[in-house]
């Protein structure tokens, strides 16, 4: 599966973003999906993740009550909803598709992966 973010941007601190991730393919309802992110000089981070038909989700216990994933299997789409957002939440954000049985959250139980979105929140 192909995976393209798109979404990020610039934000004050306190705002609101969502993040879409399109995937190609008829195959999509197969993968759980993952949201992590990156900062400069910082190991990937995992960030949320949602069951291939949506009804499970986990997130990080520092994005817990602030961001919520969802997905659209008909529009072969995964989201994230970020809401107030704080200057920590600066990085690059991709999008990752498991086929590992479960809900995984290591970015090792992912195989495909999107290019990354940029989100800065400023002070």
């Amino acid at each position: 599966v192909q995976l393209v973010e798109s979404g990020g941007g610039l934000v004050q601190a306190g705002g609101s973003l969502r993040l879409s991730c399109a995937a190609s393919g008829r195959t999509f309802t197969t993968y759980n999906m993952g949201w992590f992110r990156q900062a400069p000089g910082k190991e990937r981070e995992f960030v949320a993740t949602i069951s291939s038909v949506g009804t499970v989700t986990d997130y990080s216990d520092s994005v817990k009550g602030r961001f919520i994933i969802s997905r659209d299997n008909a529009a072969n789409t995964v989201y994230l909803q970020m809401n107030s957002l704080k200057p920590e939440d600066t990085a690059v954000y991709h999008c990752a598709a498991s086929r590992r049985y479960g809900l995984p959250t290591s970015p090792a139980d992912f195989g495909s992966w999107g290019q990354g979105t940029q989100v800065t929140v400023s002070s």
